[in-house]
């Protein structure tokens, strides 16, 4: 039986393909998920400034207007959650769109069990209770207000980026954030060049967390960024 984290929310789901509405419709309902559709990004507009969604599946090849053009304007008044839905599967694309608020990006074709995994992610982290000093997730645990780390009730010890880090990507739990958001938050603007130098900070932590398993916490989206992975 199905875990239905998030009755009665309404998704808006932004697609010119017929097949993809035809399908999506009656798997979201059945999530408990109330359903609008939108053929084209004016469409969307339309319908976000008379009745806002709480969560947007947006494809980026609309007829009238690019995918990101509809993102960055829903950007500039809300915080609405919006999981890009595309066959566009460029790095470039993927992160441009994440850069520009995106809150997770899934490939066409796409498997509806990943799709609806990401949708409740992305509702868990909108509609959260303020963030608590301590996150708690499987056997580890993050003192925010301590600097503290705890991994199955033994201190692991951090240097203080390392921290930093896995605090950013914990407190942004199921949303990728890319290589320049990462940089650019815990070493500078000047910084945001230099991936390489992100992804042995990444692997220390891993090591120091012992997360070297086939599920691991903190996820890789291969040349867009790094996940903090959403245990629910």
């Amino acid at each position: 039986m199905t875990d239905k984290t998030v009755p009665d929310k309404m998704v808006l789901v932004v697609d010119d393909e017929p097949a993809i509405h035809r399908f999506l419709a009656p798997v979201l309902e059945l999530e408990g998920y109330a359903v609008r559709r939108a053929d084209t990004g004016r469409q969307a507009l339309d319908a976000m400034a008379e009745a806002p969604a709480d969560i947007v599946v947006l494809d980026l090849g609309l007829p009238d207007m690019d995918g990101k053009a509809v993102l960055a304007e829903i950007r500039r008044t809300r915080t609405t959650p919006v999981v890009i839905l595309s066959a566009r599967d460029r790095e470039a694309e993927k992160i441009e769109a994440l850069d520009l608020g995106a809150n997770d990006f899934v490939n066409k074709p796409f498997g509806v069990g990943e799709l609806l995994a990401r949708l409740r992610a992305a509702l868990r982290q909108r509609t959260s209770e303020p963030e608590s000093p301590v996150i708690t997730t499987g056997d580890l645990e993050i003192d925010l207000a301590r600097h503290r780390v705890l991994k199955a009730g033994k201190d692991v010890r951090l240097a203080r980026k390392e921290f930093d880090l896995l605090a950013l990507l914990a407190r942004n739990a199921g949303t990728v954030l890319t290589h320049r958001q990462l940089l650019s938050t815990i070493w500078g603007d000047e910084h945001q060049g230099d991936t390489q130098y992100l992804r042995v900070y990444v692997g220390q932590i891993r090591q120091k967390l012992g997360d070297d398993g086939e599920v691991r916490l903190i996820v890789t989206e291969p040349g867009v960024g790094y996940r903090f992975r959403d245990l629910g």
